[in-house]
């Protein structure tokens, strides 16, 4: 099996429509054909628990992290600060183990559904969502008459 963060040999490059910057990649050129990237080359990944729905986290990949994500079954992502791959609980012990992954239907996000061990969030935190926000809108009322 493939070291996740290895070089990748003859590996040709990504094809970036928007013109961002390209990194080698392995991804299946018809999954590579419905994604539709940032102008980095980028495609959001919200990451939920597979068994409760929980929404953990929201990270990013490129063409190759998907393909690691894909045939390694670990999720693996892009980091836009230190520009390398990471993959997740590869430092913290905090593994994700990817169950599926769905494109949605524009092709710009995707959805993992993972077993989490350990906290999802860098804090330290199940979740990285965990400081809700009051909603005091005209919406949030008439949900609350209809109830």
């Amino acid at each position: 099996m493939p070291v996740p963060d290895a070089p990748v040999p003859g590996a040709l490059p990504t094809s970036e429509p928007s013109g961002g910057p390209s990194r080698p990649s392995r991804l299946d050129p018809a999954v590579a054909a419905g994604l539709r990237r940032t102008p980095d080359g980028l495609v959001v990944a919200v990451v939920r628990q597979y068994d409760t729905g929980e929404v953990l986290m929201v990270a990013w990949m490129d063409d190759e992290a998907l393909h690691r994500t894909l045939t390694t079954g670990r999720a693996t992502y892009w980091s836009r600060s230190r520009g390398e791959y990471w993959v997740k609980g590869e430092t913290s012990g905090n593994h994700q183990y990817v169950h599926s992954v769905a494109l949605d239907c524009d092709g710009d996000a995707l959805l993992l559904e993972v077993d989490q061990v350990g906290p999802a969030c860098h804090t330290g935190r199940r979740t990285c969502f965990h400081t809700e926000l009051p909603v005091t809108g005209v919406a949030g009322d008439e949900r609350k008459a209809r109830s």
